[in-house]
């Protein structure tokens, strides 16, 4: 114990694309615009969601539940990687960088799994249509959203509490853009197996279990499409499907590569350039993908936005 104490340090420098100085304007623009769209996207779903009485179902509910993890997804990390990128500091606390270790590992993990109970979802919808509204009652969806949160803060408490008690024996540099479990636990000092072997097992479990869920559900849904007579009706499943089916490609692939892969196989920048496509990019996409592609939600901001004009001009 005396040994891991005096391996503490007072902070972390976040090493990021330090290689390649000339990369810090042109990255801290793109994450300054993209931060501004999350923000601007996510924020416009919840309220649409919420203030329009024609999107109360279930789907939107779920949604909404997603727009704010990514909110709060986004916000864990861009902040600091843009006071990072902004000037010479590239420096973060102790205790921030464990505070955002557990709320990123948290946070990200509760994606995995409601990204599944949102194929269950749809499901539900598309081959019990009839039967939606009462199996899908307002009880279960916060039932099933709250168990995706309550998995994602168990398995959070369990990596990173596992990856804090690592003796770093002094080591600072965090090759990283920010603290993720799979970087701090590459500083250790000492034998990292049991750490790496729990996480890839545990990622495996939270990856490959929603995802065979999203597998297993949109096989049945390709079914039901297909039998559905109405072409209008079998584009509006099509269409809302796919944009869920986008966002899970959006944000699984990545997570794949760089939590199920043994540790030391991948180039450090390419896992870098990965993370930040899927805790930045991801959460920007996310609402265009579903507003884009709906039209429900589409007319429902128009509907918002004529509300706001006429309430000014009043």
């Amino acid at each position: 114990m005396k040994h891991m104490n005096e391996s503490l340090p007072e902070d972390f420098i976040l090493m990021g694309f330090t290689k390649y100085p000339w990369l810090d304007v042109p990255l801290f623009f793109a994450l300054l615009t993209s931060y501004m769209f999350t923000l601007l996207g996510n924020i416009a779903i919840i309220l649409v969601s919420q203030l329009d009485s024609q999107l109360q179902s279930p789907m939107y509910f779920f949604l909404t539940s997603l727009s704010f993890l990514d909110l709060c997804f986004t916000t864990t990390t861009v902040p600091q990687m843009l006071f990072n990128l902004g000037g010479p500091n590239k420096n973060i606390t102790y205790i921030g960088c464990m505070t955002q270790a557990y709320v990123f590992h948290w946070l990200g993990c509760t994606e995995c799994v409601l990204l599944g109970t949102m194929a269950l979802d749809r499901y539900v919808a598309v081959c019990k249509p009839l039967r939606y509204p009462v199996i899908m009652n307002h009880k279960l969806c916060r039932q099933l959203a709250s168990t995706a949160w309550l998995i994602g803060l168990a398995n959070s408490l369990l990596q990173s509490t596992l990856t804090v008690q690592l003796p770093l024996c002094g080591n600072q540099e965090l090759d990283h853009f920010f603290c993720e479990l799979p970087g701090l636990i590459k500083m250790a000092c000492v034998d990292t197996t049991v750490n790496e072997l729990t996480l890839a097992v545990v990622a495996t479990f939270l990856i490959m279990g929603p995802l065979s869920m999203i597998l297993v559900s949109y096989s049945y849904i390709a079914q039901a499409v297909f039998r559905i007579p109405s072409a209008d009706g079998r584009l509006k499943a099509f269409n809302t499907c796919s944009s869920h089916l986008i966002v899970v490609s959006l944000f699984y692939g990545p997570g794949i590569y760089i939590y199920m892969q043994p540790s030391g196989d991948s180039p450090q920048d390419l896992i870098k350039v990965l993370t930040l496509f899927y805790c930045v990019i991801t959460p920007m996409a996310n609402p265009f993908v579903y507003t884009l592609r709906n039209k429900d939600v589409k007319g429902a901001l128009r509907r918002l936005l004529t509300r706001a004009i006429l309430s000014k001009r009043i």
